[in-house]
């Protein structure tokens, strides 16, 4: 993966969260382009509630949250979605689908974690890695 000058400077100095997790989105972007998916959305919102990437890959719409982090001393970026995340996430979608969604697409819930640290860029991507039954708030 090549690294634009902006993105090299993050590994040098301990950048704000919100840079940090710009970088984050800008590889797991590339991840997904490479992967052979269309994006057709960045950072949707609603309200509070944001989708960091939507791709589309034939029929299949992908929802994904994306998680940076440079340590896994707290838990790796991908074990930091959480249930309110989670429940946030499937209300967003819920509403992109009600504006965008065309019958007969499928939709799905992908985390992609990435892990910058030490010169490396780790990323794992967990597609399906939950459904929207498990984001609703239980009753």
């Amino acid at each position: 993966m090549t690294l634009c000058r902006r993105d090299a400077v993050l590994f040098g100095v301990n950048p704000h969260p919100q840079q940090l997790g710009d970088l984050g989105e800008r590889l797991a972007e590339r991840w997904v382009i490479r992967s052979g998916w269309q994006v057709i959305a960045r950072q949707f919102r609603i309200g509070h509630r944001d989708i960091d990437l939507i791709a589309k890959r034939a029929n299949t719409i992908a929802f994904i949250e994306v998680k940076t982090r440079r340590r896994t001393d707290f838990g790796g970026p991908i074990a930091a979605v959480s249930a309110q995340k989670r429940r946030h996430l499937t209300h967003a979608a819920a509403i992109w689908t009600d504006r965008h969604g065309e019958p007969g697409w499928e939709y799905r819930f992908d985390v992609i974690g990435v892990l910058v640290g030490g010169g490396l860029i780790r990323i794992a991507h967990v597609e399906n890695a939950f459904t929207a039954w498990e984001g609703r708030p239980r009753r």
